[in-house]
């Protein structure tokens, strides 16, 4: 017998026990009796509680990758296993720990939130299962693949502090041959079963591959600029110099051996990617064709919407959605464009928008900083009125930063990375700037509050810091909780006073439309057999966004299918969640409350946040 489950059953005897004594005292009133039940759902809810915490400590061992984005520095010289056979471990190990979960504990005799962690949990297996028959579907060397994402990993999630933790870097990157290896097994065997992406997937990864490896030390000419890996870990180097941790003579030894490692090893394991992908692009289809077009295509595209919205609704359902909400945003579009003084059609002012140069930083550095400095600006000052919307306010720190050179695409969508639940790193909202014709102005303020805060920085971070809950949920993510929060706060910020500038409010509801037409796009891509061309111009005849940005859109649209209808999806019902707490409450509804209880749970399915909401007005009449 486990020490967890003598613990569980002792645990589960103490409860017993009280239960006696209390029912011995005397004969139970009302009280007496929901004070005894509130005590035993208590005692199993802790319990329940400690057995999940020590089960997320045990998965997290299988991914140091995982511990260290946490701030954990044990096995900080291992990256994961990226094999099938890790992979069906790490799935035997949940169907293990659910079936445990279930024999061990009583439904039943969980409080509401212990309840809801149960759930939680058996939902993640679920979500594991489901996943099963479409393992090869993923286009693992796509863009933004683990070629780009472990550089990333290393350069800005790997901290070196000490010699040890320099030493650790290197041990990883000498694993980097093993993981490319296990990762191209599994995409030769992809490829030969007839799952391969649109040829631009393997030109975007060429192109990422390039850049990681263009420079010293990968190039033999002197007159090279450094590659970002050489010049992360030459500064990570200078540093421990510079703290008095590491000698100069030990350094420069250091740094020989890691530029060998750099040119050889690491180099080759590039390579070796990098051949793959010429090599099977040649059997990769020029049209950029949606997953309708691979073996059990519309089997994997529904598991992709069920995956990514958590709710039950079809392709032809979602496509209706956002026609609808495209037609309503229109009518609200078209009212900004009278009050501004334009004269003519929808789609000119949408033409006016994207052109005019009043609405667009120059393409040189200090239009770049402007536009760092106008995001902070705007930050900066909803951060003053966040206290009248929420309770919970996050502790974390939040930083505005240029992407990487080396994974930087001109037109590609903003992003936020999080910080660590210690606050050690800072949450990052970052921006693809080499092209600052993609990044207009009148959209600056929106997409701040969406990364920033109200939104991702803030819900992400309040996640991370929650201390009542299984430390799991602090970590849990579902797509549509995650980003239908991000949406709702770019709503939400209008209300708290944000788009004073008709302009800005029209970039507003732009981001909003984005969102309603990635339902229309995504399905029709995936679902309704749209051509790349039929989505782009569905898109440009319907927003004000540039057609570089837009182009950028269809193809991470059509590389990730179902992943852009989870904004839309998720917002939706986070509306309407707050509508029905709002009638049946009435005055009595707190804006600090309703918010704190969206966000005091963690990332939520949608239909588990919604009974949780309900739960709330139950108790709150």
């Amino acid at each position: 017998m486990s020490s967890t489950t003598l613990i569980n059953r002792f645990a589960r005897g103490v409860a017993v026990v009280l239960l006696g004594v209390l029912a011995a005292c005397s004969e139970p009133t009302n009280q007496q009796s929901e004070a005894v039940v509130v005590v035993a759902t208590q005692s199993e809810t802790q319990r329940l509680n400690a057995w999940l915490d020590e089960q997320y400590a045990e998965q997290l061992e299988t991914s140091p990758m995982t511990k260290t984005r946490l701030g954990d520095k044990s096995d900080y010289d291992e990256l994961d296993d990226f094999s099938l056979a890790a992979e069906e471990r790490d799935l035997e190990w949940l169907r293990a720990s659910v079936a445990e979960m279930e024999s061990e504990f009583t439904y039943a005799d969980l409080n509401d939130d212990g309840r809801l962690s149960f759930d939680m949990w058996r939902f993640s297996l679920e979500r594991a299962e489901a996943g099963v028959p479409y393992r090869q579907h993923g286009y693992i060397f796509g863009r933004g693949g683990p070629h780009a994402y472990l550089p990333n990993f290393l350069i800005n999630f790997h901290r070196v502090d000490t010699v040890a933790d320099l030493e650790a870097y290197v041990s990883r990157l000498r694993e980097l041959d093993r993981v490319f290896a296990q990762l191209l097994e599994r995409s030769r065997a992809a490829s030969a079963a007839g799952i391969r992406q649109p040829r631009f997937g393997y030109d975007f990864a060429l192109a990422e591959i390039e850049r990681v490896t263009a420079g010293a030390p990968f190039s033999n000419s002197d007159s090279s600029p450094n590659s970002p890996l050489w010049s992360d870990l030459q500064a990570k180097t200078n540093a421990l110099v510079d703290d008095g941790l590491l000698s100069a003579e030990d350094a420069q030894s250091l740094t020989q051996q890691i530029q060998v490692l750099l040119a050889d090893d690491v180099l080759t394991a590039y390579n070796e990617v990098a051949a793959w992908l010429r090599e099977d692009r040649e059997f990769a289809s020029e049209d950029a064709q949606g997953v309708w077009a691979l073996p059990e295509g519309e089997a994997f595209y529904n598991y992709r919407l069920a995956q990514m919205t958590t709710v039950e609704l079809t392709a032809d359902e979602i496509h209706q959605i956002g026609l609808n909400e495209v037609a309503r945003l229109q009518g609200e579009m078209d009212i900004i464009k009278q009050q501004v003084g334009f004269d003519g059609t929808l789609q000119e002012f949408f033409t006016f928008m994207r052109e005019d140069e009043q609405f667009y930083f120059p393409n040189t550095e200090e239009g770049r900083q402007d536009y760092l400095d106008l995001n902070n600006k705007y930050l900066d000052a909803i951060a003053l009125k966040l206290p009248e919307y929420f309770g919970r306010l996050p502790k974390a720190a939040l930083e505005v930063r240029r992407v990487e050179a080396f994974r930087e695409q001109a037109g590609a969508a903003q992003h936020y990375s999080a910080g660590t639940p210690d606050g050690s790193r800072p949450g990052v909202f970052y921006s693809h700037m080499s092209d600052m014709s993609t990044l207009p102005i009148f959209q600056l303020e929106d997409v701040a509050y969406h990364e920033g805060s109200p939104g991702h920085h803030m819900q992400i971070s309040i996640q991370q810091e929650l201390e009542d809950v299984p430390r799991f949920r602090t970590q849990y993510r579902t797509t549509a909780y995650t980003e239908g929060w991000g949406l709702y706060s770019e709503w939400l910020a209008k209300e708290m006073g944000g788009f004073e500038d008709p302009y800005s409010d029209f970039g507003r509801l732009g981001g909003e439309i984005w969102r309603a037409i990635r339902l229309v796009v995504d399905t029709g891509i995936h679902a309704k057999r749209w051509s790349e061309e039929e989505a782009v111009q569905y898109f440009l005849d319907n927003s004000p966004q540039s057609e570089g940005a837009v182009r950028s859109e269809i193809k991470r649209y059509i590389a990730t299918p179902g992943q852009a209808t989870a904004y839309k999806i998720g917002m939706l019902k986070i509306q309407e969640v707050r509508r029905s707490a709002e009638q049946a409450l009435g005055e009595a509804f707190d804006i600090r409350e309703f918010h704190d209880i969206v966000l005091g749970a963690g990332a939520l399915p949608l239909p588990l946040l919604e009974a949780r909401v309900d739960r709330w007005i139950s108790d709150s009449l």
